[in-house]
């Protein structure tokens, strides 16, 4: 039986020993994974490890020794409780193995739980789960998480108390981030929240969200968006002491200004402009773009691009000037711009 994705976030939660069977099955590896140990680890609980109650296979095994699975699924354990036997990268040679342990398998006999890559339709091993009266297939795609899959994580990470401001910070970082890099920032976050009883703020998830190369960068950019001249050196050589050279540094001058210039050009204002940009803008950093761009206006911005376009021409060339002071004096002339 073919599981929906709804019905699916249930079941992972709260996996029926009684079934056969469960195919997990998709192009994302890391997303086949998690679910993985989702389900395995609430269907034979912390212990079920250590208690040999779960039993691992790899594909590649049951080529070679298929009668392996059914004796897996078929023995019985010292410890009382759910078991399970995990079959891991399954393909299509795995069929018969597989397609004999399920036809075989009585109510007691440990659940099998499978995972595969994409599998087409017409499938062989897709299709014998979806067609088995007590088995599951559930496909897990590269989407997004849902709002119910975040919900699902923030309970998990025990995050109840969120500010809504909040809550599209962590929907945002949940579309940009990969599963396992979201899951580790919702730990994180309570951590950081732990014994602190207060809402969970844009500005918590910001600090817990993951750095990047970039951070430095941005302090840079927004110095010189917000017209802060005389903060403008010091900043200069320490990024200039991190190694950064001139170009990367007018590549992401010219993305930060383009943001800026198609946020102030949407037809129905700023906000709307950074609402839509992709990959989303998150917590402080929003806001800051924000009111950058209702400062500057579509005009001073097309001179800042313009400017930054020739400083850019300029670096590439065979010019003899040193690249970061031609930088340097390009920033200064953007924060000076920026006061007017």
């Amino acid at each position: 039986m073919k599981l929906s994705p709804r019905d699916a976030l249930a079941f992972f939660a709260n996996p029926d020993p009684r079934r056969a069977g469960l195919l997990i099955y998709g192009p994302d590896a890391m997303r086949i994974a998690l679910k993985r140990q989702e389900v395995l680890a609430n269907l034979v609980g912390p212990e079920g490890e250590a208690e040999m109650r779960l039993e691992r296979l790899a594909g590649g095994e049951l080529r070679k020794n298929a009668a392996a699975l059914l004796d897996a699924v078929k023995a019985q354990g010292f410890f009382p409780g759910p078991r399970a036997v995990f079959v891991e990268d399954a393909t299509e040679t795995t069929f018969p193995a597989i397609e004999v342990a399920l036809k075989d398998w009585r109510e007691g006999d440990a659940t099998i739980v499978v995972t595969a890559n994409q599998l087409k339709a017409t499938s062989k091993l897709r299709k014998l789960f979806e067609g088995h009266p007590n088995a599951l297939a559930v496909a897990i795609y590269a989407d997004p998480p849902s709002r119910a899959e975040i919900e699902a994580e923030l309970a998990k990470a025990g995050i109840r108390n969120i500010d809504p401001e909040a809550m599209k910070d962590i929907e945002a970082l949940g579309r940009e981030l990969d599963p396992g890099d979201f899951r580790q920032t919702m730990e994180k976050l309570s951590l950081y929240k732990l014994g602190d009883s207060s809402a969970v703020i844009s500005a918590d998830v910001l600090n817990c969200a993951p750095a990047t190369i970039e951070a430095e960068l941005d302090d840079l950019l927004n110095i010189v968006a917000e017209g802060r001249a005389q903060d403008l050196g010091p900043m200069m050589n320490r990024i200039e002491g991190q190694g950064t050279n001139a170009v990367t540094l007018s590549i992401m001058a010219m993305r930060h200004f383009r943001q800026l210039h198609a946020a102030a050009a949407h037809p129905q204002g700023p906000a709307q402009g950074v609402a839509a940009m992709r990959p989303p803008i998150y917590g402080p950093r929003r806001d800051k773009i924000l009111r950058q761009a209702q400062n500057w206006g579509v005009q001073r911005l097309e001179t800042a691009l313009g400017l930054l376009i020739e400083t850019d021409l300029t670096l590439r060339s065979a010019s003899r000037a040193p690249a970061m002071a031609v930088m340097e004096r390009a920033l200064l002339r953007l924060s000076m711009l920026a006061r007017r």
